[in-house]
């Protein structure tokens, strides 16, 4: 079973916000294994605000990740974005899978993918698109959000 607890940050990096995605994958026997997905927040400047028809616009590659991590998961329906209040910043993104959309959850769905947005997360997230990268080095999940003022020095959160 893959956890997706929360998102912690790794450091900032310029307007790189980077975070880390921690989780545990059950094993043969019984035994766990560790396994990691890494998200990024990109402030992106200049850059206006405009009205799409899914709160969180989903790239091709964030949608087959998503595809890929709930394949073995037929007990959940999505992952579910939300924010925490945290560092000395201020925010901190949390990403988790989710067996069902919440009262205040707004859900997005998109070629066959659920994402629910906690109530708290969505204002913080209008204008962000959610993508996947994954290179030789590392792989995470990006949100490009244009409205980040700020990050931490410590890398622990971010404002808007």
């Amino acid at each position: 079973r893959l956890a997706l607890p929360c998102l912690r940050p790794l450091g900032v990096y310029g307007q790189h916000w980077r975070t880390r995605l921690r989780g545990v994958e059950g094993g043969v026997g019984g035994v766990m294994a560790s396994s990691m997905v890494r998200a990024t927040v990109r402030a992106v400047s200049k850059r206006k605000i405009q009205g799409t028809r899914a709160a969180l616009p989903l790239t091709p590659s964030a949608v087959n990740k998503i595809k890929q991590l709930l394949k073995d998961k037929p007990d959940h329906v999505g992952v579910k974005v939300g924010v925490r209040t945290r560092g000395c910043n201020g925010l901190s993104y949390t990403l988790e899978y989710t067996k069902s959309k919440g009262n205040s959850d707004e859900e997005v769905v998109q070629d066959g993918v659920r994402v629910f947005i906690e109530k708290k997360a969505q204002l913080t997230l209008l204008g962000t698109e959610m993508d996947y990268i994954e290179n030789k080095l590392s792989s995470e999940f990006v949100f490009n959000n244009p409205n980040i003022k700020g990050t931490c020095g410590c890398g622990e959160s971010f404002n808007i």
